[in-house]
């Protein structure tokens, strides 16, 4: 099954949608029980947290945390937006930074100016979108980013879009109300794949479309530990109350380099994996055995492979047993909680 196939459905009432890519599930996104991120809150402060350096806030739908706190204080009501999944047991990550995405454009009250996306690069173009944006934002003190999928998107299109988010942006920012509020849900499943899947594919809404696709099997194997790499190595993920732990293992291969090239593999195929399977938090890999002076390369060639990742990644370096160890924002359900 060659190309791109977009499959909108269901799994235990809960929606879902997989992206397929030449037949292999490449991302998944599912509806969880928390408050989805980009979930705009009126909520109140409570009480600071001066040794983790946050504050406490009062939200319809429970506690939240906001961290590096400046002049808030205990009582006011700030606008505030979710921005990832909580673990259990914790408060709902939140910040003061809202941003209104959508497939074509990103409103930023707190960023004034109009930006291009530097994907785009051709002057026509942009020149093309830049007259669209102002034409839409007209004298609103609000940013706007026109995203990479604008280009060659039709005119009409790109114009709805950019006048819905800032009409939004409006009336959320203008909201003063005096008590705690949701003004804004965050986005669906089906909603976030139209907003973030935008290369061409073909589009599947039939009910039934994840069985007949494939998105059950590949599901079913990513609820397991181990990942295949090419070459016939696996990576073992095992999420753990701390962190999650990745093992990376040269399989049958027993030559000089096989932990070479088990390494490099993983450097590739993490990005998908932990994707797939909602993982985020700390990470810590545990690389097969291979020469120090390759190490420069395996960082360069993981670095590659999480700049296309849409989940913030930070690639923070070696420790002194030979581990590498990420911190990977918590944007989406786990896999086996939303399957469980």
């Amino acid at each position: 099954m060659k190309g791109r196939t977009i499959v909108l459905d269901h799994i235990n009432d809960r929606q879902a949608a997989a992206l397929m890519v030449d037949g292999k599930l490449e991302d998944f996104l599912i509806a969880g029980d928390a408050p989805a991120p980009g979930t705009i809150y009126r909520a109140r402060a409570d009480r600071p947290v001066k040794g983790q350096g946050g504050m406490f806030l009062t939200t319809p739908d429970g506690p939240a945390f906001l961290r590096q706190v400046k002049g808030l204080a205990p009582g006011a009501m700030p606008l505030v937006q979710v921005t990832g999944y909580a673990e259990p047991g914790k408060a709902i990550p939140v910040t003061t930074k809202v941003l209104f995405k959508s497939r074509y454009a990103i409103v930023t009250p707190d960023a004034p100016g109009l930006n291009i996306s530097r994907s785009i690069r051709d002057e026509d173009e942009r020149d093309r979108l830049l007259e669209i944006a102002h034409g839409e934002m007209g004298s609103s003190g609000y940013g706007l980013i026109v995203r990479s999928s604008c280009a060659s998107a039709d005119e009409g299109d790109i114009a709805e879009d950019i006048a819905e988010m800032a009409e939004l942006a409006a009336r959320v920012m203008g909201d003063d109300g005096p008590d705690i509020a949701c003004l804004a849900e965050g986005d669906t499943p089906h909603t976030l794949a139209w907003r973030d899947w935008t290369d061409p594919a073909e589009v599947v809404t039939d009910p039934g479309g994840f069985e007949d696709h494939g998105v059950l099997d590949a599901l079913d194997e990513a609820q397991g530990i181990v990942e295949p790499l090419p070459g016939g190595g696996y990576l073992y993920i095992e999420p753990t109350r701390a962190l999650i732990a990745v093992d990376v293992n040269t399989g049958s291969d027993t030559s000089m380099a096989a932990g070479q090239k088990a390494n490099f593999a993983c450097a590739k195929a993490l990005p998908r994996a932990l994707r797939v399977r909602g993982l985020g938090g700390q990470i810590t890999l545990d690389l097969a055995p291979m020469p120090k002076k390759d190490r420069r390369g395996f960082e360069t060639s993981l670095r590659a492979a999480f700049r296309a990742d849409p989940e913030e990644t930070t690639l923070v370096g070696w420790t002194p047993l030979g581990h590498y160890e990420m911190q990977r924002k918590r944007g989406r359900v786990t896999l086996s909680e939303a399957l469980k």
